[in-house]
């Protein structure tokens, strides 16, 4: 049985220690404030990053240097046969990307797997729990890959964003309608089905946009997924700045969704940077049928 190491990044919402913790290794994604370089949970934590965005400084997200992810992958290939690299969806960054590029290298051939499997956040994090899973049952690179992609489109996030400021800056949103948005306190709820990003709602308060994405979701288990229950998914809530409303959420979607385990965790820095602080989301991700047998 081949040694299969999983490798992510930090948009996976996993902290270095909780890396150490599962025994596999997070690349920081790299980001510039005021152009000065700084790697997520590394050189600079979520209350730092937070206390730029209130000062307005100008923040930048970026990728990891391609020399960077050859020097991890030829390391770890030292002790494991091969590895199962999990990074954030080709849609939202092209580091996905450089990654695949560079797995067809011949140093890194039929032993480096890149998972394109269009998630982020709590969905990839997900992802990054079922390959040790599968690892673990004695699954090969190349098998995991293939049924991480399998299960690709069978998850959701539907992300409410308290201004529109962010999304303006990264080209989103065009400056009118976020100036028009703004005037009229309107929130946002927005969807991550894929690779894409896309408007979903429109709401004034936190209560309209919790009531919206409930619905959602529970639209999706019935419609999409002919689960009413959502008995085969995993249910998570990401956010940015502090983790109250994300917690009263958690106690809100437990009477929603009896019997469902809810993990909670921020959202990543880099995913931060584009949709500003004051968001929260809802997510589920199918679970992996491989992972329970």
């Amino acid at each position: 049985m081949k040694k299969v190491a999983v490798i992510t990044d930090s948009n996976s919402g996993i902290t270095q220690k909780q890396a150490a913790e599962f025994g596999i290794q997070v690349v920081p994604m790299p980001f510039f404030v005021d152009g000065t370089t700084y790697y997520e949970d590394i050189s600079m934590n979520q209350k730092e990053f937070y206390e730029y965005l209130s000062q307005e400084a100008e923040v930048m997200t970026s990728q990891p240097s391609p020399e960077d992810l050859m020097e991890l992958w030829n390391t770890t290939l030292q002790e494991y046969d091969e590895i199962v690299y999990i990074p954030m969806s080709s849609g939202l960054s092209s580091s996905c990307g450089t990654a695949m590029m560079l797995s067809y290298e011949e140093e890194f051939k039929d032993k480096v797997f890149v998972v394109d499997n269009q998630r982020i956040s709590v969905t990839q994090r997900q992802s990054v729990l079922d390959a040790m899973a599968l690892a673990e049952k004695g699954f090969g690179g190349a098998d995991i890959r293939d049924i991480l992609l399998r299960e690709k489109f069978e998850s959701s996030i539907y992300i409410m964003v308290d201004t529109l400021s962010y999304l303006k800056k990264g080209g989103r949103v065009t400056p009118a309608a976020a100036a028009i948005g703004t005037v009229l306190r309107i929130k946002p709820v927005l969807q991550i089905q894929g690779e894409k990003l896309d408007a979903y709602a429109k709401v004034k308060t936190l209560k309209q946009a919790k009531t919206t994405m409930i619905k959602a979701i529970r639209r999706d288990f019935e419609e999409r997924f002919h689960d009413p229950d959502g008995d085969n998914f995993h249910m998570a809530i990401a956010y940015t700045a502090g983790d109250e409303e994300a917690l009263r959420f958690k106690e809100e979607l437990k009477q929603e969704f009896p019997g469902h385990d809810i993990w909670v965790d921020p959202l990543s820095l880099s995913v931060s940077c584009h949709i500003g602080p004051g968001a929260l989301a809802l997510a589920i991700s199918k679970k992996v049928e491989e992972c329970s047998n």
